[in-house]
């Protein structure tokens, strides 16, 4: 995939949507490809603050990381040519989808819940605070469907079965149909 140096907007990419969809490895090769900058919401948050997500929840609580969150979402709304990979449920508090969807253009990830639990399964690397308990797969499927009507307010990408290359496509798809 070459990069892509007809790209006429200077605005945002938000890629949202449920924990294992891959809304970071989507995004940094979209922002490769789009000569844009990356972001991971998450990411950002444990670099200021000097801890990774599990130990801000468990220190601070989870009331703590969502203004951090919010505060964050406020900054990017003011920025321009990012793909930000926001955690999966910022997008779903109105005031920072407003705040982002002001300079860019929302897209969500899906994957199966099946999917994402091979995907959450495989990823040893990331600790994920708010699938703590006796059962994953429950876990997974009670905050699937909490989120669900929350993620399909925004332009649907569906990832099951493809790969980062083809996701990103199909982002670049979209973009193009709107840029005519």
């Amino acid at each position: 995939m070459a990069r892509r140096e007809d790209q006429t907007t200077d605005d945002n990419i938000i890629l949202t949507g449920f924990m294992g969809t891959g809304k970071s490895s989507v995004g940094r090769l979209l922002a490769e490809h789009l000569g844009y900058e990356f972001v991971d919401t998450d990411e950002w948050i444990a670099a200021r603050c000097g801890k990774a997500i599990y130990d801000i929840f468990r220190d601070q609580g989870e009331a703590a990381f969502r203004e951090m969150e919010a505060a964050l979402a406020r900054e990017l709304g003011g920025v321009k040519k990012k793909v930000i990979a926001t955690g999966g449920r910022l997008m779903l508090d109105a005031a920072n989808a407003a705040a982002l969807s002001r300079t860019g253009r929302v897209f969500t990830l899906w994957a199966t819940p099946e999917e994402i639990m091979v995907r959450v399964a495989n990823d040893t690397a990331a600790v994920r605070p708010l699938l703590e308990g006796p059962s994953i797969k429950a876990r997974i499927q009670v905050l699937y469907e909490k989120r669900r009507a929350g993620y399909a307010r925004f332009t649907p990408i569906e990832t099951s079965g493809k790969t980062i290359t083809e996701v990103v496509q199909l982002v670049l798809n979209h973009l193009a149909d709107d840029a005519t």
